[in-house]
């Protein structure tokens, strides 16, 4: 018989207590335990990026990391992005530029995205790129994400 560890941690601001199996992977906690399907799991080695949460504020492949290493953290899927119906600037800036295509990776993607954009509001096309370049689109639409991810920073520095 497994031994069950007791987690806590707030998911998209709210608090989330489970008794797990240790093994049991923070992607597979997010979408089975809590049902948050918007977190993909691609490669599951953490290569392709599509299952990027941010975990106390950083991008974290949520293949790679055990939902007990957690413990006590805060972790923001792509269901925090959208308030009820009304999207982000960040969603809003991927729709108007075509910064989606299948969907798979899209996840993923806005959750880099953000973190970089948490982290520095005003990025250059190099910082964009650079920040990206972990995450695979099998689509190719690499261009299209970063002019999105420059329209949302531009659009957040027009605000003020």
């Amino acid at each position: 018989m497994t031994k069950m560890e007791k987690v806590s941690l707030s998911v998209n601001g709210e608090i989330c207590e489970r008794e797990i199996e240790p093994r049991i992977l923070l992607s597979d906690f997010i979408r089975h335990e809590l049902g948050l399907t918007g977190t993909h799991v691609g490669c599951e080695h953490g290569i392709c990026g599509s299952c990027t949460v941010l975990v106390d504020g950083l991008a974290v492949r949520s293949c790679l990391a055990f939902a007990v290493q957690i413990d006590g953290k805060s972790v923001e899927t792509v269901e925090s992005l959208a308030e009820g119906d009304e999207l982000s600037e960040l969603q809003k800036a991927f729709w108007e530029n075509q910064g989606l295509q299948c969907g798979f990776c899209t996840s993923g993607q806005l959750m880099s995205a953000r973190a970089l954009l948490n982290d520095n509001p005003h990025p250059t096309e190099k910082e964009a790129r650079q920040a990206m370049a972990g995450n695979i689109c099998r689509c190719s639409n690499y261009n299209r994400y970063l002019e999105s991810i420059l329209a949302a920073a531009q659009e957040g520095s027009s605000r003020g």
